[in-house]
């Protein structure tokens, strides 16, 4: 710290040479100045203000200091650096007319010119339909970085040449799902992204074969809430599943079932011991699995914990 920061620090807020004037900061330079003699204090200032989001072109305008972070599931990563949509020199003055028309014609330019190669068109409309996919099936932002680095392996290994953008940007969502714990099925992703489920298997199966991916095996726990939420089942009924499912790994019976039909097999157990009025379809339905599966699964459960 140099002796001039600490005469400023000590006189709080006066000018260490005439002792009288009060400090002034421009923020347009970034200048701290003696009001009185007009001693510079410091040539460039930080600025103090909050890291705010901007959601749109006034918001930027207004209060947005710093640019997004970097994320995988960008297409530059967002290392990428823009033209700004202040039109105002480095000090701080507007532009003139001819030359907000030139910086607005090389904003347009640079905007063209970071899409000019083959795997940024790939990866813009990729995170395109992932940004989508995103929002219908509310996943969080660990789950969409996780494809996107599944994705970006893939594209680097020549597995997207002849395949479908969008087939294998699902079944990229889908093994981030799997890997993170995420309950969501092949059923729900090959719905929500208009893609037959055949289709995402197989990219699904392209992907764990080629990047030698090592997926866990989903845990049913997981499920109880979606499906109890979606059928309206009370929280009893949910716990009850739960105590019947840890019971039922504990005793080794779960190993290689459908976690999904094991979780409605396991609320509906709840529902009869506990009386809810809920039958064999409306779990399923809620469950997206078939009335087959829960009495199969209910029936192995009921022999095997003795309910």
């Amino acid at each position: 710290m140099t002796k001039l920061v600490k005469d400023v620090q000590s006189h709080a807020g006066r000018c260490p040479r005439c002792g009288k004037g009060r400090l002034v900061t421009d923020n347009n330079t970034g200048e701290t100045f003696c009001g009185s003699c007009g001693l510079v204090m410091t040539d460039r200032l930080e600025e103090s203000g909050p890291e705010w989001r901007a959601f749109s072109k006034e918001e930027h305008e207004d209060r947005s200091r710093t640019g997004v972070p970097t994320s995988l599931a960008m297409h530059d990563m967002g290392l990428a650096t823009i033209i700004g949509p202040m039109d105002k020199d480095a000090t701080g003055k507007p532009l003139s007319a001819s030359m907000k028309s030139t910086i607005e014609r090389l904003r347009t330019w640079d905007s063209r010119s970071q899409v000019r190669e083959p795997v940024d068109r790939n990866f813009r409309q990729a995170f395109s339909e992932l940004d989508r996919l995103k929002d219908k099936l509310t996943v969080g932002d660990a789950v969409i970085e996780k494809s996107a680095y599944i994705y970006r392996k893939a594209l680097e290994k020549g597995l997207v040449r002849g395949r479908s953008i969008s087939a294998l940007i699902a079944s990229a969502l889908y093994a981030a799902c799997r890997d993170t714990g995420m309950p969501r099925t092949l059923k729900d992703i090959a719905a929500t992204s208009n893609i037959k489920k055949k289709d995402v298997a197989r990219c699904y199966r392209l992907l764990i074969r080629e990047l030698d991916l090592k997926m866990p095996v989903v845990d049913p726990v997981k499920c109880v809430a979606r499906i109890a939420s979606k059928a309206s089942l009370s929280e009893k009924t949910k716990r009850k599943a739960l105590a019947i499912l840890k019971d039922a790994e504990e005793i080794k019976i779960s190993a290689g079932k459908d976690p999904m039909g094991l979780a409605a097999a396991a609320l509906y157990v709840a529902c009869v011991l506990n009386g809810e009025s809920k039958t064999q379809k409306d779990v399923a339905e809620a469950a997206g699995v078939t009335e087959v599966t829960i009495r199969n699964r209910y029936k192995g459960l009921k022999l095997a914990l003795k309910l």
